[in-house]
């Protein structure tokens, strides 16, 4: 049956940029939490350090959890050849910090949607350097997966494979058992499109999903989309927020995995609003997921 883990959503700025979180301070709340393991991110800044990656694999382990997955953002639609070969380097680095970690799934992404690339442009450049990381990654027994994403905390662009006809391409070129799809229902509405529409097209690659529920704090996603292009950082009229209480049907969703017989890892995106929130979207999931896969239930 699927394994539960936890992203620190809301405290990636004082991980990743300011410092005023530490890693084990997180690890110490994530451990907190009913859940299996703890999905990382390759920019939190004490991962400069190579001397920290098994420390802090084993303060995880130390408290009965794993690290299954990481979360990266490697940006390969770069028009410059040498850009992207950095690109490719800094992933095989992030799969090899994985492989460190004990995790098993590795995220990559397509890249920035820049103005001045046509898609098939993108999709060239993307799948080129996705499949340059692939044998690198099989060596290590690490899945490279692709998630159907919005935009980096960090990017200025949204993501080039933001739509699902562009999404589906990219992943429908990559023919490769060491390369699937990290589902992320919340992304699909910031392309105005539907995310069930878009599992059902995508739901035979799943090996990994995101969870989490979005909340437009004013306006629309006609407004959102208007406004996304060129704007550095996060939307700032989109929330995350308590999953079950959003706009995700997360019975389709799990009606669907369950049908292709899924059983990997969802890891949370939430907690925005503080570490009871996240334990209610922990507490939501797991009676999903027993809901859905009851016979594999403790």
């Amino acid at each position: 049956m699927p394994k539960l883990a936890a992203f620190p959503k809301a405290f990636m700025h004082a991980l990743c940029k300011d410092g005023s979180m530490t890693v084990s301070e997180w690890i110490t709340l994530a451990a907190g939490l009913d859940v299996d393991g703890v999905e990382w991110y390759a920019g939190f800044l004490e991962m400069a350090d190579e001397r920290n990656w098994s420390r802090f694999r084993e303060e995880v382990e130390s408290h009965g959890m794993v690290i299954p997955m990481m979360c990266c953002s490697p940006d390969f639609t770069h028009p410059d050849p040498s850009f992207r070969e950095a690109e490719i380097a800094k992933q095989k680095r992030w799969i090899e910090m994985t492989h460190s970690l004990g995790g098993r799934y590795c995220r990559v992404l397509s890249g920035q949607r820049r103005p001045e690339l046509s898609i098939d442009e993108g999709v060239e450049f993307a799948a080129q350097s996705i499949e340059a990381c692939l044998p690198f990654a099989e060596e290590r027994e690490i899945t490279l997966i692709i998630e159907n994403h919005y935009k980096d905390d960090f990017w200025e662009y949204p993501e080039f494979a933001q739509k699902m006809d562009v999404f589906c391409q990219l992943v429908d070129r990559i023919q490769h058992p060491g390369f699937g799809v990290n589902y992320d229902p919340s992304n699909t509405y910031l392309a105005g499109e539907d995310p069930i529409e878009l599992l059902k097209r995508v739901s035979d690659r799943v090996v990994t999903m995101h969870a989490s529920d979005r909340f437009l704090i004013e306006g629309t996603i006609k407004d959102l989309r208007r406004e996304e292009d060129g704007a550095e950082g996060y939307a700032k009229r989109l929330s995350h927020g308590e999953i079950g209480k959003g706009l995700n049907d997360y019975d389709a969703i799990f009606s669907e995995l369950k049908s292709k017989g899924f059983d990997g890892w969802i890891s949370i995106e939430d907690g925005v609003d503080g570490m009871d929130q996240l334990a209610r979207s922990v507490s939501f999931l797991k009676n999903k997921i027993a809901e859905y896969w009851p016979s594999e239930s403790s």
